[in-house]
């Protein structure tokens, strides 16, 4: 059989229950959604997220009791709002809407939806493409950079996007069992990492670290000319920054799989083990990158995570961005399929991977998709919300 042959029997096989709700004898254990939240959330952009709170100035205290908070916040919106929700429907969010609302209303609500994953898949490519330059000597652009420095980062760039679509392409199944494998592999490389990185900074005992984190670390003085975060700034953060999918209620899409609304709780797997651990260890490897490159205000992730944990790191952040762009890849197809209800959901994934792509060649994404995502994704959230409620309160 030719590959094309074999490929087409694969996908041809794929039921993603667009329109229908997901069977019983297709629904997935809890295991399932704790590799996918833990792999989806231990991402490249920490190893972003977790140096901008160490340049913004955020001390070590409310680093603290923000990230408990605001995380705690997060998981109670995934378990006490989408999980019921998905659970009782087992349909897509898209397909939901459509039936309150009328297709033509949620149609531009489905493709910015699909527009803002796409372009949230490309970012991730964009963070691991900094580490994939390292072995082979290649000049990478940093995150603020608007465009590529040279053809081989264009080419590491396509050859994982194609990777990742492909992945997407097969579906909820081969989405979750990637996450499931990969997940618990990049969780020990941040928390080692972080443990390698801390004699450099001085630290050999508990106390030593409880001192470097207030006036090492987290000092509480932003680097020159970067503004000052508090408590309030990372509350908010680590509830919002993920509001799409909670809030907003685009994890119906991936909830629908589960056997008990309680699910949606195990996303403390994300939050806790993903961002609470791996935002405070990408902080810590970034204040060892200040000790050798003083008041450097760059955000390469895979340089810094190659510097602290050598090439463990790098590929750590390949394989981060790609744990999360799968799903967010998977998520934008379904979005798109529910504007165009005839063409086969892997079709769409494609040419959203087509998409993701372009969107993944332009490194400035990696740093400024949070702000963007975030000022769109509020009024779409409130939007898929409103309508979402009110249909249950009938």
């Amino acid at each position: 059989m030719s590959d094309q042959k074999l490929f087409k029997k694969i996908v041809s096989q794929t039921n993603e229950y667009e329109r229908t709700p997901v069977p019983t004898s297709e629904l997935k254990s809890g295991k399932s959604f704790l590799g996918m939240y833990a792999g989806e959330h231990t991402a490249g952009t920490e190893f972003v997220i977790g140096p901008l709170f160490v340049a913004h100035g955020v001390a070590a205290t409310d680093l603290i009791l923000g990230l408990f908070v605001g995380n705690l916040l997060a998981v109670l919106s995934w378990g006490l709002m989408t999980g019921p929700i998905a659970t009782s429907k087992r349909l897509t969010l898209y397909y939901q809407l459509e039936r309150i609302t009328g297709k033509s209303v949620v149609s531009l609500y489905n493709f910015i939806n699909a527009l803002m994953f796409c372009f949230l898949a490309g970012s991730m490519i964009a963070v691991s493409a900094t580490a994939v330059g390292i072995p082979f000597g290649l000049e990478m652009p940093t995150l603020t950079d608007w465009y590529p420095k040279t053809p081989g980062w264009i080419v590491a760039v396509m050859i994982m996007g194609a990777v990742i679509t492909l992945i997407a392409i097969r579906g909820y199944n081969q989405v979750a069992k990637f996450a499931n494998v990969m997940a618990p592999w990049m969780i020990l490389i941040f928390i080692s990492a972080a443990f390698a990185a801390l004699p450099q900074l001085g630290v050999h005992s508990l106390d030593e670290f409880v001192v470097a984190a207030k006036e090492v670390i987290w000092t509480g003085v932003p680097l020159p000319g970067i503004s000052k975060f508090t408590v309030w700034h990372v509350i908010f953060f680590c509830w919002f920054c993920n509001m799409a999918m909670h809030i907003g209620m685009s994890d119906l899409t991936i909830l629908r799989y589960a056997k008990s609304w309680k699910y949606g709780f195990l996303s403390f797997a994300g939050m806790y083990i993903g961002h609470f651990v791996a935002w405070i260890a990408s902080g810590i490897l970034y204040a060892v990158f200040l000790q050798t490159n003083a008041n450097s205000q760059e955000f390469a992730p895979g340089p810094i995570a190659f510097q602290a944990a050598g090439v463990a790191g790098a590929v750590c952040v390949v394989v981060a961005g790609w744990t999360t762009a799968n799903p967010t890849i998977y998520r934008a197809g379904l979005a798109l399929q529910g504007i165009f209800p005839k063409t086969k959901t892997w079709k769409i994934t494609a040419i959203v991977g087509v998409v993701h792509q372009s969107g993944s060649l332009l490194p400035c994404f990696g740093d400024e998709i949070v702000g963007f995502c975030g000022f769109v994704w509020f009024g779409v959230d409130a939007y898929g919300s409103r309508h979402l409620c009110r249909f249950l309160l009938r």
